[in-house]
């Protein structure tokens, strides 16, 4: 039976550091991948004893810790009571950041079309797209849904598509990178939108099963496990070894800030062969930066496989709207060589701009993207809430979605700098077992690894995104149900969870709902 006996915890970084020194065959990771997008200053002796003291997990539970309240820091925005929670700027940028922000939230909402068009800042769309802007994934800068109906779009929602690769396919110099390559036809995701004259690549279909998990005291709850086809193919069949992933778009708050932890502490949470004994074998991804010419840690994307804002933005950019950029220059975004309508099809980058959107435009969206305002946590002295909070760590939750973090110092960025942030994630990979597993590897991802999405804000998503779907492709229509599809080195904790009182999981939910 499950008890609130508290778990003896321990921050166990002398054991994981040394995991760090045998996974990459040298004590230097941390620095060889560095932060090369930031420019940051070293902490002194005292300020690591101060951190290791303030990001301790809690040895009592019957009062907030200090600061907890604030999810973001210096940051943290206060809790708005309509959609727009998730869309407001950080709470400590300047009056002159905030122009820089507004600017990059139009571009954000830049609805692009077609070319050639009079419009020639807004043209350079597709051929083939998922979206017609950042913002119609990341509704309200939420959380994206699946789709709701036969009249109902996957906007939000897509495909990823990849094939085993060749060995000449990895980068040099990242051990365990398993080598994909895009599908011949489809490329690295499929698009279920073109311009009039292109067919679009596919038409997403749905297909669920109801599968009921018994509960402690007669409860019961009902998994819905899905079953994806690319269904009306335009472009001839997939590759006979494609390797299909769906995709939901995730909230955008606090990025800059997770951007801005330091590699050295993600990485000492990291223990990839379970030296300690606990079940919990987080490991980085590694991956090349197109942005910095070099092996970066993973930090974005549901398999943490961008390391930067910026690069993230514009891979979104060319996959998800066929908008070129500095980084991905390609005109026609993810057509493929044998779309020959579609590389010959006109583009929007042959006019001043460079780009479709230029440097200057994604340095703008990126700075939108970085400084959109974690919201304030709310009822952090309620007694349910605090007693949920001492449920979340004694089963383990904490063990991966470490609560709290310190940014560097970095005096170039001062809204991100030294802050104290609780974003609830170690932004490493962890095997959550074959129920969630999309069989589809990413970098050093395999497909049976998800990185630790970020907790932050995840009790308003009904009020901002309208709906109440979690996990990486939505499947999840409760907080609990997302609980439940946790299995691998999460499967203790889920078990932990089923057996426990009623009293106990209404807790720990209302503990997330406060998130």
């Amino acid at each position: 039976m499950f008890s609130l006996t508290p778990r003896k915890w321990t921050k166990k970084n002398s054991v994981r550091l040394l995991a760090v020194a045998a996974f990459a065959a040298t004590p230097s990771l941390a620095q060889e991948l560095g932060d090369p997008h930031l420019n940051t200053l070293p902490r002194t002796e005292e300020e690591r004893t101060r951190i290791e003291a303030v990001i301790a997990a809690p040895q009592d539970f019957s009062a907030a810790q200090r600061f907890e309240h604030l999810s973001a820091g210096a940051a943290t925005v206060r809790v708005r009571n309509d959609a727009d929670a998730f869309s407001q700027p950080s709470a400590n940028i300047t009056f002159v950041q905030e122009l820089d922000f507004k600017v990059g939230n139009g571009l954000f909402k830049k609805i692009w079309v077609s070319s050639p068009s009079s419009t020639l800042a807004s043209d350079g769309l597709g051929p083939l797209y998922n979206a017609r802007s950042c913002q119609r994934c990341h509704i309200k800068d939420g959380r994206g849904h699946t789709p709701n109906g036969p009249d109902d779009t996957a906007v939000s929602m897509f495909l990823r598509v990849s094939v085993p690769g060749l060995p000449e396919d990895a980068p040099a110099g990242i051990a365990d990178y398993i080598a994909t390559r895009p599908d011949p036809n489809y490329g690295g995701q499929l698009q279920d939108f073109a311009l009039a004259g292109h067919p679009a690549e596919y038409r997403l279909d749905i297909t669920y099963q109801e599968v009921p998990v018994a509960l402690s005291e007669g409860e019961t709850v009902s998994l819905r496990r899905p079953t994806y086809e690319a269904a009306d193919l335009g472009y001839g069949p997939l590759h006979p070894q494609a390797m299909l992933s769906p995709r939901v778009a995730p909230p955008m708050i606090g990025l800059g800030l997770l951007e801005s932890i330091p590699v050295e502490d993600l990485l000492a949470n990291a223990d990839p062969d379970d030296l300690d004994g606990d079940g919990i074998s987080g490991r980085a991804n590694i991956v090349w930066s197109e942005e910095f010419d070099q092996p970066m840690m993973g930090r974005f994307g549901h398999k943490a496989g961008m390391p930067t804002v910026m690069e993230q933005s514009a891979a979104a950019f060319s996959g998800d709207i066929g908008i070129s950029t500095p980084l991905f220059p390609a005109p026609q975004g993810d057509c493929t060589p044998a779309q020959t309508n579609c590389i010959a099809a006109p583009h929007g980058d042959t006019d001043i701009r460079g780009a479709e959107i230029d440097a200057v435009g994604m340095d703008l969206v990126a700075f939108y993207s970085r400084n959109l305002g974690v919201p304030a946590r709310r009822d952090v002295d309620d007694p349910q809430v605090l007693r949920g909070k001492e449920v979340f760590h004694n089963v383990g939750c904490a063990s991966c979605h470490t609560p709290a973090h310190v940014t560097h110092r970095m005096p170039d960025r001062p809204e991100h700098s030294f802050q104290l942030i609780w974003p609830y994630t170690d932004l490493l990979l962890h095997d959550m077992g074959e129920g969630l597993a999309d069989n589809r590897p990413e970098a050093r991802a395999t497909g049976r690894e998800w990185r630790t999405p970020p907790l932050w804000g995840i009790g308003l998503t009904e009020r901002v995104s309208g709906h109440t779907q979690f996990l990486h492709d939505g499947r999840a229509r409760s907080l609990i149900e997302a609980i439940l599809w946790h299995g691998g080195e999460a499967q203790a904790a889920r078990d932990a969870v089923v057996s426990m009182s009623k009293a106990h999981r209404d807790a720990l939910i209302r503990f997330l709902e406060s998130l």
